[in-house]
């Protein structure tokens, strides 16, 4: 039975927020990444202080909502390969016990962001030995602790290309996947020069070690270098094509919506926006959520309509 759930920050940082958007949409589960509670800066679930996360469990408890997974910094697009190990271990000890204490099974990591020259280009050392390495003892930390590490294709070594994504399963045995149906369309395939990622392709590739999906959607602007984000069905992530495979192969697993289509996570925020005009961004963003999710749902419908022996 599909579940569905959310990447809670995109309806709005505040804890609140993302707790009425997951009761609002029906849901009973969020995925949580960055959150911002009353008297704390925003940050990151397993980086804000303990009396900022004791504040997160209670209302979480008191809504009747669950974490399923943590969209964690681990490893992210904003870490080099080259830092320090240690910055990585300390997230890694302050996840594990919050994510027991919320009963979540599901840490989202990534490979580190890919190395490249003073001109942007890839360089030609990605260190991946150092790479694997570091996902082994990530992984085995939190294999040690009863929790799952999912690993997203995004912009991350593992994410460069389907035989990157291939080469980091291969070497991190039992690593599982989050596989996100928008990523492939703005990352360029290092297996194909010139071109953007095909996101059937990926989906194919990785799909014996999926546990999680995130879905995303959106049209290539080269203009930009960058998705123009779209809802679900709507873009080149070929999201109804995968979803028609996800349903036939019976994944029990949850869905997990991560719009972009009114705030990309990570983009350069806006400054000097008025009360009124932060105020009504992030009602539009708050909507935008709801829409996506309802959205979602109506989709999934329709395909296991047409997929039934009744249709």
């Amino acid at each position: 039975m599909i579940r569905y759930t959310g990447i809670a920050d995109e309806a709005g940082n505040g804890l609140a927020t993302q707790i009425r958007a997951t009761r609002e949409l029906g849901w009973r589960h969020l995925e949580m990444r960055n959150v911002l509670v009353p008297g704390f800066p925003l940050g990151n679930v397993h980086d804000i202080p303990a009396e900022a996360f004791d504040t997160v469990r209670a209302a979480l408890e008191d809504a009747g909502v669950q974490v399923v997974a943590f969209g964690s910094s681990i490893g992210n697009w904003a870490s080099q390969i080259t830092d320090p190990f240690e910055i990585t271990l300390e997230r890694v000890t302050r996840a594990i016990p919050r994510m027991q204490a919320l009963g979540t099974r599901f840490v989202r990591v990534m490979s580190y962001a890919i190395l490249k020259d003073a001109d942007g280009r890839d360089l030609p050392d990605q260190l991946e030995t150092e790479r694997f390495r570091r996902l082994r003892e990530i992984k085995a930390r939190f294999d040690d602790a009863g929790l799952v590490t999912v690993h997203e294709n995004c912009m991350n070594y593992g994410g460069m290309s389907v035989s990157h994504a291939l080469r980091t399963l291969e070497n991190v045995p039992g690593l599982r996947w989050v596989f996100d149906t928008g990523n492939p369309v703005f990352n360029a395939d290092r297996d194909h020069p010139g071109r953007q990622q095909d996101a059937w392709a990926f989906y194919q590739a990785v799909r014996p070690a999926i546990s999680h999906i995130h879905i995303k959607d959106g049209h290539w602007n080269a203009s930009k270098k960058d998705c123009d984000y779209t809802l679900p069905g709507e873009g080149q992530g070929q999201v109804a094509r995968i979803l028609r495979d996800v349903l036939a192969s019976g994944y029990e697993g949850f869905l997990s919506i991560e719009p972009h289509t009114a705030v990309v996570f990570h983009s350069t925020p806006a400054t000097g926006a008025s009360p009124e005009e932060a105020q009504a961004s992030a009602q539009e963003q708050y909507e935008s959520y709801l829409t996506y999710g309802r959205a979602l749902e109506q989709l999934v419908s329709g395909l296991s309509v047409s997929a039934s022996p009744a249709a």
